[in-house]
């Protein structure tokens, strides 16, 4: 594991990728893990060897939350806003989009298929910190960073004085930003991706992908990755000019690729969501589906 003072970087196989993430892991008396989302193993080593007294959630996504099952002893919290998501399944497909664009039927379909471990996780969540408060775990001071867009509750934690912040999902993917759920917003990702370039920082620790980065690999690829942002504008922009229907619209494949949308509804909803955000950004509108005649 990489270590920044008494900061620990836990991470999964294939780079971090989903349904795994980056965790870190501040060693004090108090033992804090910053998400659950790491592969399982490597947690338990974790726990093991130093001891994981209290898990700070950054926001409720299974793949940062999934294993907080496994340490049911320890304090566990998320950031003020998304605490009332995590009470039901039901408030998580609310912000999934999935009532929304799949109706009750798929729902109930949805929240079956729900892993067991991540829905005993988010129910042991029993608190929350604050925003913007300055924390002592031990030595180690931290400041949850509140950065929406990703979700409207999303964290980042920071720590001044060694340098060092914890980007979550602002991960620098080829992807590009996600903000697909209901609670997602592009303005206010992007206000938080130039947010993290303000900080005073000299390391940055992605949750998914690049991993550590300084400062100046951070600011450059933040440029790129917020650019994917204007490029979707510009492709949606272009299918309307051509009068695509919003069904049209929501097969071609603006974010994920047309096999994964034709495999996987959760994709579907995710696409449809995405799309509907930049639509409203840019004031335009389309119809839902032809008119039969």
């Amino acid at each position: 594991m990489k270590r920044f003072g008494k900061i620990l970087v836990i991470e999964s196989p294939q780079n971090c990728k989903v349904p795994y993430s980056r965790s870190l892991y501040i060693d004090s008396p108090e033992g804090v893990l910053i998400d659950s989302g790491s592969e399982p193993n490597a947690l338990l080593e974790v726990d093991k060897e130093f001891g994981i007294g209290m898990i700070m959630n950054t926001h409720y996504h299974p793949d940062h939350t999934r294993y907080g099952y496994l340490f049911p002893n320890a304090d566990k919290r998320i950031n003020p806003i998304e605490f009332e998501t995590t009470i039901s399944m039901k408030n998580v497909a609310e912000e999934y989009a999935l009532l929304q664009e799949l109706g009750q039927s798929e729902l109930h379909k949805w929240l079956e298929s729900v892993p067991v471990e991540w829905e005993k996780s988010l129910r042991q969540i029993s608190g929350v910190y604050e925003y913007n408060k300055e924390y002592s775990f031990g030595e180690v001071k931290t400041i949850f960073l509140h950065t929406p867009g990703h979700t409207k509750g999303h964290t980042c934690p920071y720590f001044p004085d060694e340098g060092v912040v914890f980007t979550v999902d602002y991960e620098l993917s080829s992807f590009g930003p996600w903000y697909n759920g209901t609670d997602g917003d592009i303005d206010d990702f992007i206000k938080s991706g130039k947010k993290l370039l303000e900080l005073d920082a000299d390391i940055y620790i992605t949750g998914h992908h690049k991993g550590i980065l300084s400062k100046a690999e951070f600011t450059a690829a933040m440029e790129k990755y917020l650019s994917v942002i204007d490029k979707r504008d510009e492709k949606i922009e272009k299918y309307v000019q051509m009068g695509m229907t919003f069904e049209e619209l929501a097969t071609v494949g603006i974010f994920y690729p047309k096999r994964i949308l034709e495999q996987n509804s959760i994709y579907r909803v995710w696409e449809r969501c995405g799309i509907r955000k930049h639509l409203r950004r840019m004031g335009l509108s389309v119809p839902e589906k032809k008119e039969v005649i």
